[in-house]
């Protein structure tokens, strides 16, 4: 390509009302250089200290990682990028890529200082494309801060829901199967003929058990009670006790339940008896098992549905802040179980608080999820969480234990992309997400930390 001249760097947008004098000036102090398909522009690591207008051809813009190559932008024909006037980037963070032979104008940083003093037109063009630049760089790094959040979220509850949801297939399936062995079972039961008050007798202690629910016994107490009943059993003309006991000493039949029912029977009508009773017992185990799982999986959509406030206008309304933190919990519980972390409630009678509710459980999240992140190395792990009113304002304290903050990190910590996770775990974005909204809400949030303890500390006005 032939050396640019002024008037084809004026086509550009972002300079048309540059004027010539400038651009010429500009075109005078670059270098221009030509890059073949697969040639890098830039690197991870290489210092920003110049300039870049591309002339003619495309770059791909890619940040490397886990050894895979994702595709960030693309830089066009009459782009601005590189360094810019009164920009603080030091390093690059990913790769440009020539996608085509590709001319690039180059100019070195040494001559920006004789830029900004002498051809303020110019460099107030280039400080609006910098502008610019941030704005869509903050934009797209917002959205990626949600996504990641997001996708923690998901993760966390596809977990949490697989369990019930799995649950109640193979209690379903079981009790399919179960069934299917009823019809045998009722050809025995049904040729017993007795009187009144012998099924009333035998029908009260199974319901009544059923009625009481399961019982929970300690490994080595369970254990010597299937034994015990495993025997009886034997001796009552069962092959094998164990194959039928597991049922009856879920819902804590004991000899003496035994011997009840065998007094009140024929001794020929007994095995068929029992095997009703266990038959019954097996049903409402597994109808119990698949009602359990079942309301677990409606606390989860309902808790999904409460975080996110999704039927609710995006309005300040009072709310019970326990209720959010509760909530929060509940979509980073598989994280905070795989962590092996311990959840120390500590709430105080504090009143409703009117907040932007799916905003602030935002900031729940962000801090909950900072804490966990903070202890992956600890060995002690604890969240602490606190709540306690403070005149005309709740507090709501989230403590960690993890190793800290430094005295150098802390001052910088809201600061938009800072982050003290290394690449890939953080963009830096939560906790300036934390402040600004804790801002809208005319309250404050501020950290206190030390090796071993960190505290953020969040006041909301109640009114």
């Amino acid at each position: 390509m032939s050396t640019p001249s002024s008037h084809t760097l004026q086509a550009i947008p972002e300079l048309n009302t540059v004027p010539l004098n400038q651009l010429q000036w500009l075109v005078d102090q670059c270098e221009v250089v030509t890059l073949a398909p697969g040639d890098y522009l830039f690197k991870p690591g290489d210092p920003i200290d110049k300039m870049y207008i591309l002339l003619e051809g495309s770059f791909a813009l890619k940040s490397k990682q886990n050894d895979q190559f994702r595709l960030i932008d693309t830089i066009k024909k009459n782009t601005i990028t590189g360094y810019l006037p009164y920009s603080r980037a030091k390093e690059a963070s990913g790769y440009a890529e020539a996608n085509e032979t590709s001319c690039i104008m180059v100019l070195h940083r040494p001559h920006f200082k004789t830029m900004i003093h002498e051809h303020e037109e110019l460099t107030t063009a280039l400080v609006h494309i910098m502008s610019s630049r941030i704005r869509h760089f903050t934009k797209r790094q917002q959205q990626n801060d949600k996504m990641m959040a997001l996708g923690k979220l998901s993760a966390g509850l596809a977990h949490e829901l697989n369990n019930p949801s799995a649950a109640v297939v193979r209690s379903a399936q079981s009790l399919k199967k179960h069934l299917s062995f009823l019809p045998e079972n009722f050809k025995s039961v049904i040729k017993i003929r007795t009187e009144d008050e012998t099924i009333d007798a035998v029908n009260k202690i199974v319901f009544d058990k059923a009625k009481n629910g399961m019982v929970l016994l300690p490994l080595m107490e369970r254990s010597a009670k299937e034994d015990e009943l495993a025997e009886w059993l034997e001796e009552n003309g069962f092959d094998d006790g164990y194959e039928i006991v597991d049922n009856f000493v879920d819902f804590g039949f004991n000899v003496e339940d035994f011997e009840y029912v065998k007094e009140s029977l024929r001794d020929e009508d007994l095995v068929p008896v029992i095997n009703w009773l266990y038959q019954v017992l097996t049903t409402e185990k597994l109808v119990n098992e698949i009602e359990d799982a079942s309301q677990r999986i409606n606390d989860l959509v309902r808790s999904v549905k409460s975080y996110t406030h999704m039927d609710q206008a995006p309005e300040k309304k009072p709310t019970d802040i326990h209720t959010g933190i509760n909530n929060t919990l509940t979509m980073l519980k598989h994280k905070i179980n795989k962590g092996n972390i311990e959840v120390i409630p500590e709430f105080g009678q504090v009143p409703e608080v009117a907040v932007f509710v799916s905003e602030i459980n935002q900031v729940w999240t962000n801090l909950i999820d900072n804490a966990i992140d903070a202890m992956e190395s600890s060995k002690d792990k604890k969240l602490t969480l606190q709540t306690l009113r403070d005149g005309k304002f709740v507090l709501v304290n989230i403590i960690d234990s993890g190793k800290g903050i430094s005295a150098e990190e802390i001052d910088k910590i809201f600061d938009p992309f800072f982050t003290t996770k290394p690449i890939g775990k953080g963009t830096g974005l939560g906790l300036d997400v934390v402040h600004q909204i804790v801002g809208q809400h005319n309250g404050s949030v501020k950290v206190i930390s030390e090796p071993g303890r960190t505290e953020f500390q969040v006041c909301l006005p109640i009114q």
